[in-house]
């Protein structure tokens, strides 16, 4: 066996522990050779003294195993039991040879050698138990202590007395024995009081209730009726052998406790305890059986009246007990309550739960309090932050806001730092000025950029950082906001950075807020147009789809491109509207170029759909309704998503799956820009890939944007992927991408985003490039 052994319940280690199994095997194994035996008494008091042997040695090594994995304290205790189980060991031997060599009447009492060496050994036992640590600290538990124990005692000791001298069946026995016996009950009870009331025995209850037990069978066996003790049956030598392998078996299952630490299996110390009681009753019982069959009803009478008011005394006490325990308990629970809810309220009304920091309440107070002309506020918010979520868990995502407030905190002077919520803090910095918080901020950026290792990963955290200083006449909801935009400018730029606030950044963001309520007349007003640029096939030229590209007509801006507006869109959620606006439009067209040519193959109708879209739950349904209303049918409609928009997004990548259950076709659009394309190859459920005009734009004059090119067109060919070469303005670009084995292509070569009559009448004349749409 080894000395350590993974945690869990002891009880399931036990039916493992191969020594424990042995032990039992053993004992087993000797009790079926009692019986096979059975009429050869001297062959079956040989095999009962040569199975005493080795139950005796396991007690003695158990002992000394637990005198070393032990509690310092117990050392003593577990030294003394080894000793014990040595002198048995010793004993028993002698006894067996004599047994084995010596021919003779059987017999399950041992030779004075034998009787010397079990003296010696219960000698110890008896010493271990009076020496071991008690853990009584007072003198009140110190005489509650001994008050019962010395009940027990008294109450062990007219039973060891009653029976030993004077047996059921009337018949003499020998005194030393009884003497012996009696010992036996009195270290059994001794030992079950020590478990029973003391705060921290050197065993848990599950290794010595079987050691106590032993001893107890061992001594009740012994004053049971003669017919009992005869030899001539099989379970005599069983049931003797038994208290052996109980008080063999107490050590091993100590250690298997030690080793598995469970603290379920620690002794809890009652208010009080039964075994006095218990006691009390058992010696009243031996009372009523010691009686003589002459006694006088008289006699007999009080003698059942003293017991049953002593009884009902002890009814009433036990219960007056429990009500007062319970009162107590309850009293003692009420408090605890109260105390905890007084503290939590008192954290939940100034900090926040998580990181200790104080909270977006206790920082605006502290911030009017504190507030000067040279005093600055820091917005800090972690980049990326979503993803460690994502990834990892939220509890490994709450584990490393505790590391960053810790950084924070580390990286202030007087500061105060608060969390606002979520993944954003913020830090007031008092009368520090203008150039002391930018050190400040570059100090934060410089601690938090420090390795943080979490869930065996090595995560390197940056954040975005917006800084103010306060002008006469600011608030402390003023200096957040303004810290808010000086902060998303931060991240505009490209994260990990601090930027203090401009005004022009308010004015920028005052303009995209006006952009916002325009947007929401845009949706509700249909100001939106589509254009559609042709897509054809290199092989031949022939037109084969068109991808559907949105313009906003806005009534004093005219047309305003989608970089201006789509990203802002994106952000506001305002792109759900808005896509599904584009979505109908597209299939109408689409199902209207079907009917206008019902002799030629169905154009392709390509839909862009941004992140949000895929995110929206509804997108099926509405996908689904559009075909069902148009008449396009499902295989006609492309749908293009970003690398960006399905990356590492399990909601995004169950829509994509519903959406080819649907027999709608999807591309991955813009391929080859984002960092995984690669890895989404193996998981995304597309059919095409459409090469960004990145990397045509220089195909004929870079050779890495050609091997680009060529290694996107051979993984598309492998993974029996449709390829599209985005951006062909040349006719040397469209030559050397239908070489490298592009099937389609789209480009200014072919023609600009157009308008739908546009797409009619390319059909009819053929592909010639064509004035670019107004």
């Amino acid at each position: 066996m080894t000395d350590t052994q993974p945690a869990g319940r002891p009880v399931d280690h036990l039916r493992r522990d191969p020594v424990l199994r042995g032990l039992i095997g053993f004992t087993l194994g000797a009790c079926v050779l009692f019986f096979l035996l059975n009429g050869h008494a001297v062959r079956q008091a040989q095999v009962y003294w040569a199975a005493q042997v080795p139950l005796d040695a396991a007690l003695a090594y158990g002992g000394w195993r637990l005198r070393r994995l032990a509690d310092v304290r117990y050392r003593r205790f577990w030294s003394m039991i080894s000793f014990a189980g040595a002198s048995f060991t010793v004993g028993d031997t002698y006894h067996c040879l004599q047994v084995l060599i010596r021919s003779g009447e059987p017999s399950l009492t041992g030779g004075s050698v034998q009787t010397v060496f079990f003296a010696i050994g219960m000698t110890s036992n008896v010493v271990a138990c009076l020496i071991f640590p008690q853990g009584l600290r007072t003198a009140r538990e110190r005489f509650v202590f001994w008050l019962d124990a010395t009940t027990v005692l008294v109450g062990g000791g007219v039973v060891a007395w009653c029976f030993a001298f004077n047996p059921l069946d009337g018949a003499g026995t020998d005194r030393v024995n009884a003497s012996v016996t009696a010992a036996l009950v009195l270290v059994a009870t001794f030992s079950a009081t020590k478990v029973a009331l003391i705060r921290n025995p050197p065993m848990a209850r599950m290794a010595a209730w079987p050691m106590v037990s032993a001893a107890m069978v061992q001594g009740v066996s012994t004053f049971l009726p003669g017919d009992f003790q005869t030899l001539d049956h099989a379970y005599v030598y069983a049931i003797r052998l038994l208290p052996s392998v109980l008080i063999a078996i107490g050590p091993w299952i100590q250690i298997v406790v030690v080793r598995v630490g469970d603290p379920r299996y620690t002794a809890k110390r009652r208010p009080y305890s039964l075994l006095p009681y218990g006691m009390v009753a058992v010696t009243f019982v031996v009372f009523f059986l010691m009686l003589p069959d002459t006694a006088s009803s008289q006699l007999v009478g009080a003698t059942v009246g003293l017991v049953v008011i002593t009884c009902l005394v002890a009814g009433r006490q036990l219960v007056a007990f429990h009500d007062n325990m319970n009162l107590i308990g309850r009293l003692d629970v009420a408090l605890g309550e109260l105390r905890v809810q007084e503290v939590q309220l008192r954290e939940q009304a100034s900090f926040d739960g998580l990181t200790g920091l104080a909270n977006r309440t206790h920082f605006g107070e502290e911030t009017a309090r504190l507030l000067t002309t040279d005093s600055s506020v820091l917005l800090i918010d972690l980049d990326d932050f979503k993803t460690v979520n994502d990834t990892m868990g939220h509890a490994a995502g709450d584990a490393l806001l505790v590391i960053v407030a810790s950084r924070l905190r580390g990286a202030l002077g007087d500061g105060l730092v608060c969390r606002l919520g979520g993944d954003e803090f913020a830090v007031l910095l008092p009368g520090i000025g203008r150039a002391g918080a930018e050190a400040v901020a570059a100090q934060i950026l410089h601690r938090l950029a420090e390795p943080i290792v979490l869930l065996q990963h090595t995560l390197i955290t940056r954040a975005s950082i917006g800084l103010t200083g306060a002008r006469p006449g600011d608030d402390p909801s003023t200096l957040l906001a303004n810290a808010d935009i000086a902060m998303y400018e931060a991240k505009r730029r490209g994260k990990g950075q601090w930027i203090a606030y401009a005004d022009e950044m308010g004015a920028r963001i005052s303009a995209e807020a006006v952009l916002i309520r325009e947007l929401d007349a845009a949706v509700e007003q249909e100001q939106f147009m589509l254009l559609f640029q042709p897509i054809v096939r290199l092989s031949d030229g022939r037109l084969t789809g068109v991808e559907s590209l949105i313009r906003w007509n806005h009534p004093t801006r005219g047309l305003v491109p989608p970089i201006d507006f789509i990203p802002v869109a994106e952000r506001t959620g305002q792109i759900v509207a808005i896509g599904r606006w584009a979505l109908r439009q597209a299939c109408r067209q689409g199902a209207a170029w079907l009917a206008e040519f019902p002799g030629e193959a169905p154009l392709q109708v390509g839909v862009n759909v941004a992140g949000p879209q895929l995110r929206d739950p509804n997108l099926v349904a509405d996908v689904a309704a559009v075909l069902a209303e148009t008449g396009l049918p499902a295989g006609s409609l492309v749908i293009e998503v970003t690398e960006t928009a399905v990356l590492d997004d399990e909601q995004s990548h169950a829509t994509m799956i519903a959406l080819r259950a649907l027999g709608v076709k999807l591309a991955l659009d813009d391929f080859g820009t984002a960092a995984s394309s690669l890895g989404l190859l193996l998981t995304c459920p597309v059919n095409s890939l459409k090469l960004d005009r990145s990397f045509v734009e220089s195909i004929t004059t870079v050779s890495r944007q050609a091997a680009v090119a060529t290694a996107v067109s051979q993984m598309a060919a492998a993974l029996e992927f449709g390829s599209v070469a985005e951006g062909i303005e040349t006719e040397e670009q469209r030559d050397l991408l239908r070489g490298l084995g592009y099937e389609y292509g789209q480009g200014y070569l072919y023609s600009r985003p157009v308008p739908p009559e546009r797409i009619s009448e390319l059909r009819v004349r053929g592909l010639v490039p064509l004035p670019a749409a107004p």
